[in-house]
């Protein structure tokens, strides 16, 4: 996966490259989180993550989030979030969102016609999206990558 990249304050994008790779070799049995597995079950082949992770090439971007506003959602400084832009928007899906000219990432809440943009860490605030708002949401986010 070949990313190119462009920065904005709160998040940097990055756009998927199509490469002509066979993929990572993937070990095709489950690692065990408990007792281990014979070696016999091991079965090899090739894995795109590019297959994996992006459904819609054409609409799908990646984003290096920068902050602690979502880490109870598990997405944390540095994570490399995949979003797709042709997912329809809806409550409880967490999203990228263009505020009042920053980027931003934050769970959607939807009632009726009200909308929220709830952080997943109590020291930072909801924020009431009000019509004095210039506000986009830009895409949704399908997966999160991190670096163990």
């Amino acid at each position: 996966m070949i990313l190119h990249k462009s920065t904005n304050s709160a998040l940097t994008f990055f756009i998927p490259e199509e490469t002509n790779s066979l993929g990572a070799l993937f070990m095709d049995a489950g690692i065990s989180a408990g007792f281990p597995s014979p070696a016999e079950d091991f079965k090899e082949q090739r894995l795109s993550l590019d297959n994996e992770l992006v459904k819609n090439k054409e609409a799908t971007f990646f984003a290096r989030v920068s902050g602690q506003s979502m880490i109870g959602a598990g997405l944390e400084d540095n994570d490399l979030l995949v979003i797709d832009r042709s997912i329809q928007p809806g409550n409880n899906k967490i999203a990228v969102c263009f505020l009042d000219g920053e980027f931003t990432v934050k769970r959607l809440r939807v009632d009726q016609d009200e909308v929220w943009l709830q952080p997943e860490n109590p020291n930072y605030p909801i924020i009431k999206i009000t019509d004095d708002n210039d506000f986009v949401i830009w895409g949704i986010v399908t997966n999160v990558i991190k670096k163990v």
